[in-house]
């Protein structure tokens, strides 16, 4: 979602290819990683959770209760597909150092407003797999008390309840892990190997292919929207049929069909809507699905005019035919092979599918 350059030295931006080192650690680098990893500095004090909507697997955490444990703060939201592909290494983190001295927070901050629901974060996070603490940060008070402006990002403090370390974006994940382990050391916690963990990452946990992306988060609602080629131009808040151009360039965009373009979202009016987007990557995502109480969503998905079939998503069959239920994050496409190229349209069986935003990997 949002991300800038980092604070340790194996950093990465989200969107930009991560250095070789941070997927292949030999033994020289990691003497490099643990050497700087014992030299941190104090960023200051662990901030206050009590901005907190709610909490979810926990009761209400105080950086006092915290007090003598090593704390991992993770800023998420559960349709950030930059937060999805850390998941599994801050969740393998929770399961290898959570009854060694580590306490895992999640505070979940949201983009879109439906992503402010707790019924929609409690169903999400149990959906994903997310068994430690939950703040839930609907308005944005343990965001501001932190200073955040990103997701997601990390901050890793001591015992003491002070703030050692911070990463915003993908990567960094052996210095992370680092840390932790020296921050449990310095507080007398043992009884954990040394070694990093490794994760299995399946569907939008898996990383992006950096090598070969070239098509960037692009949103659909006219606050944010850039590339939207629909001849005549977007219309705000007033439903309008729209045309797809005889010809897209890379990264442009259009819709097909009786839509209402709102400020964060293209709500379709009419069944049988469509989407195009001209792309170059391996995997299409879209944050979409029917407001809550509404019925399910089917859609069909095509590239460059056939369905998906063999590149299709996890989030679609076969058939290149899906059905979105909630709100979320929806991978659509996941190419095998070379990456040129290529026009992804999906249509809309019914009326009342929101579209958000697209992410590419």
């Amino acid at each position: 979602m949002k991300a800038k350059q980092f604070f340790f030295p194996a950093s990465h931006p989200a969107g930009v290819e991560p250095p070789r080192e941070a997927v292949n650690v030999d033994d020289q680098l990691m003497q490099q990683l643990k050497a700087k990893a014992a030299k941190l500095p104090i960023e200051g004090e662990l901030a206050s959770f009590g901005g907190a909507t709610g909490w979810i697997n926990s009761e209400p955490l105080s950086p006092a209760r915290l007090r003598g444990k090593v704390v991992l703060v993770d800023f998420w939201t559960f349709t950030c597909v930059n937060w999805l592909r850390t998941f599994p290494y801050v969740r393998a983190w929770a399961q290898k150092y959570g009854d060694k001295g580590l306490v895992v927070i999640g505070v979940h901050t949201p983009e879109f407003p439906f992503e402010g629901d707790l019924d929609n974060v409690r169903k999400q996070a149990k959906a994903l797999g997310v068994e430690y603490p939950i703040a839930v940060d609907t308005k944005y008070g343990v965001w501001r008390a932190f200073d955040n402006n990103y997701w997601p990002a990390l901050y890793l403090a001591d015992a003491l309840g002070r703030i050692r370390a911070h990463h915003f974006g993908e990567g960094a994940y052996e210095m992370s892990e680092m840390i932790l382990q020296q921050l449990l050391a310095d507080a007398g916690f043992s009884g954990f190997r040394d070694d990093l963990v490794t994760v299995q990452p399946e569907g939008t946990e898996v990383a992006a292919e950096w090598s070969t992306l070239e098509s960037g988060e692009t949103y659909t609602g006219y606050e944010q929207a850039e590339g939207f080629a629909s001849p005549g131009g977007a219309i705000p808040n007033k439903p309008r049929t729209y045309t797809v151009p005889s010809r897209l360039n890379l990264n442009d965009w259009a819709l097909s069909g009786l839509w209402t373009i709102a400020g964060r979202a293209a709500v379709l009016n009419e069944a049988n809507g469509r989407i195009a987007f001209r792309f170059h990557a391996r995997d299409v995502n879209l944050v979409m699905g029917p407001p809550k109480g509404a019925a399910s969503v089917r859609f069909r998905v095509f590239i460059d005019g056939t369905a998906a079939g063999a590149t299709h998503g996890t989030d679609v069959d076969s058939q290149g035919q899906g059905t979105a239920v909630d709100q979320r994050l929806y991978q659509l496409i996941r190419q095998r092979g070379s990456i040129e190229d290529r026009t992804f349209e999906i249509e809309f069986l019914n009326a009342e599918a929101e579209a958000y935003c697209f992410t590419f990997g």
